[in-house]
């Protein structure tokens, strides 16, 4: 089960009651920290509530701070595309990411990302907690570092762990793997392929932990 809230930042804005309809619509008026201010819209994660697979990323990007809703760009249709060769059907998980507002900034028209501060993660945690407890994940998937970081620590590694079962305080396994926007930045034809083929075999480990658990249970 999940770990004890942390306090500060987005804690006075997260409702007692712990149904994901209540934390979305709290969540829509998060001030938890600055980065509301440049953002469209606070980005709560969507799928089932009870989903035995919760996949955490990073941050909303361009669209899907416009959009409201989570991997609605250019990395949603790489996972989505990982997901269905991993054995995992979308709507059957619930997707969500570690910071619920875009953090950017401008370069001519365009609205670049920026990766959040530590202290920005932390201040959002409160939120991934609370969904966290409401869904109640079999298997937990972090797609990158920052996702991996926010739950497992800043000392935690994608590139020694990714693709193993671990042990967690937040649910009986945690999988790290690579965010679906890696295989986009990769270099080369080559590193593309061999990126989106680390995520989809990672993938395909969360499937075969999260049935794994329900023979068990």
């Amino acid at each position: 089960m999940a770990a004890r809230k942390t306090e500060g930042g987005a804690a006075p804005f997260v409702p007692a009651a712990e149904r994901l309809d209540t934390l979305r619509k709290a969540a829509a008026s998060c001030e938890g920290c600055d980065l509301y201010k440049q953002a469209t819209q606070t980005v709560f994660g969507e799928g089932p509530p009870r989903a035995r697979v919760m996949l955490v990323g990073e941050q909303p990007g361009d669209q899907e701070d416009r959009q409201g809703a989570p991997f609605v760009g250019p990395a949603g249709e790489v996972l989505n595309r990982a997901l269905a060769e991993a054995g995992l059907a979308r709507d059957d998980v619930y997707l969500t990411n570690a910071v619920k507002h875009f953090k950017w900034e401008p370069r001519g028209k365009r609205r670049i990302h920026q990766k959040p501060r530590l202290s920005e993660m932390r201040a959002c945690r409160p939120w991934l907690e609370a969904e966290i407890r409401a869904v109640q994940p079999a298997v937990i998937v972090c797609l990158g570092s920052t996702a991996a970081q926010s739950l497992m620590g800043p000392q935690f590694r994608i590139t020694k762990s990714r693709g193993q079962v671990l042990e967690s305080a937040w649910a009986p396994a945690l999988v790290a793997t690579f965010h679906p926007s890696a295989v986009l930045r990769a270099e080369t034809p080559e590193a593309r392929d061999e990126t989106y083929q680390s995520l989809t075999s990672d993938l395909a480990v969360a499937a075969g932990a999260a049935k794994s658990l329900k023979a068990d249970g």
